[in-house]
């Protein structure tokens, strides 16, 4: 067992020079800028017909986002709020998640390089992957606003329905919050399934996953934390400095992504191989 987790972090240390993975996480990083805003456009379109506030969103955002970065996203915010108009959820229903859906389309791309393979998809097939994707990201975050939200009337309900005791209640506490984990989880799990150009079970798919759900809130919340504490990029880029951490974030989270593609990518050939 030993023997295998070596050549395991072996082969992953490797790929990680040999597929430039920094190089594409830089990439990639590039497309989700791009994709940001209209991705929140997106949101906003739908804001007036499900529960949820603006605030709800940006209080998300504020959970992993370094704080900085915060004060351009709101400010972006306010200016698309005060500019809404009734034409703003046709075209954004259309137009927006068109253009959100590049950010993931590039990360299809990646993932086939992971996997040594070409897009042999059609336009529109590649393009109809990455739009699902940017819409199950959204149901993501509904979910990860709802419950926090309404999780404790849903708990209360269920207490009350089913009988529960008072521990029942301060266990569903604890678990809402891991439904939210789970569910990123899930998306992440198709995402590694239906990105390769090659037949991917979601059980090949689930080590990268779980990489990738744990390993992305964890690196936000610790680079957020660095630039709260210690991080002084006004200092040295003026007022470039909030583009900056958004950059660097968008790039952290673009390398996680990449290397839990990276990982199932290695436990894929390595079984083909015999290896496992």
């Amino acid at each position: 067992m030993l023997r295998k987790f070596k050549l395991f972090f072996k082969r992953m240390f490797k790929r990680y020079f040999d597929d430039d993975v920094g190089g594409r996480a830089a990439q990639l990083s590039y497309f989700f800028l791009l994709s940001l805003f209209p991705f929140i456009i997106f949101l906003l379109t739908l804001v007036g017909y499900i529960p949820i506030t603006v605030e709800n969103i940006l209080s998300l955002v504020e959970q992993f986002a370094p704080g900085d970065t915060m004060v351009l996203i709101e400010e972006n915010v306010d200016n698309l709020m005060k500019e809404r108009n009734g034409q703003l959820l046709s075209i954004g229903l259309i137009t927006t998640l068109f253009i959100a859906s590049n950010g993931v389309n590039a990360l299809v791309r990646v993932i086939n390089l992971t996997y040594e393979v070409e897009e042999t998809r059609s336009f529109i097939v590649a393009r109809l992957i990455s739009i699902v994707l940017t819409v199950a990201m959204f149901f993501v975050i509904i979910i990860a606003l709802l419950l926090p939200v309404f999780g404790k009337l849903i708990g209360t309900y269920i207490f009350s329905f089913f009988g529960a005791n008072d521990e029942f209640l301060q266990v569903w506490g604890m678990l809402r919050w891991v439904i939210s984990i789970v569910v990123m989880g899930v998306i992440f799990t198709f995402l590694y399934k239906l990105a390769p150009e090659k037949r991917v079970t979601i059980t090949e798919a689930l080590p990268g996953a779980i990489f990738a759900t744990l390993g992305w809130q964890t690196v936000s919340l610790i680079f957020a934390f660095y630039v709260e504490n210690f991080g002084h990029y006004s200092n040295t880029y003026g007022s470039l400095g909030v583009v900056i951490v958004l950059m660097i974030w968008l790039y952290l989270s673009a390398l996680i992504i990449i290397l839990g593609g990276e990982m199932n990518a290695t436990l894929y050939k390595m079984k083909r191989k015999g290896l496992l």
